[in-house]
């Protein structure tokens, strides 16, 4: 009984559950935000592509392909998921200065 008090005081301490609560949130926005860029936002930037397929838009320079159409995308991913935690962690910010 011991050791399961002990395990329990550790969760309650460390705030485990809470964490584990906010990295699933992550990995649902993370995939509801790539959702958005790879079905709203790269359709819309596809019309100024030579081509039009942004998936499959590269360059090469002699034997070596470099893909930008998919980094493109994996950049406008990452910009719009730091923009929404910066959003969060601002509104966050506000409030806990509210309750001081």
């Amino acid at each position: 009984m011991g050791m399961i008090k002990d395990f329990k005081k550790f969760l309650e301490e460390y705030k485990v559950i809470p964490l584990a609560v906010a990295f699933i949130l992550a990995v649902a926005l993370t995939t509801l935000i790539t959702a958005v860029v790879s079905y709203l936002i790269m359709p819309v930037i596809t019309f100024f592509i030579p081509g039009g397929a942004w998936r499959n838009a590269a360059f090469a320079v002699g034997p070596i392909i470099i893909p930008w159409g998919a980094l493109l995308s994996a950049i406008i991913t990452f910009v719009v998921i730091a923009f929404v935690v910066f959003l969060m962690i601002r509104s966050y910010s506000k409030d806990e200065k509210g309750k001081k």
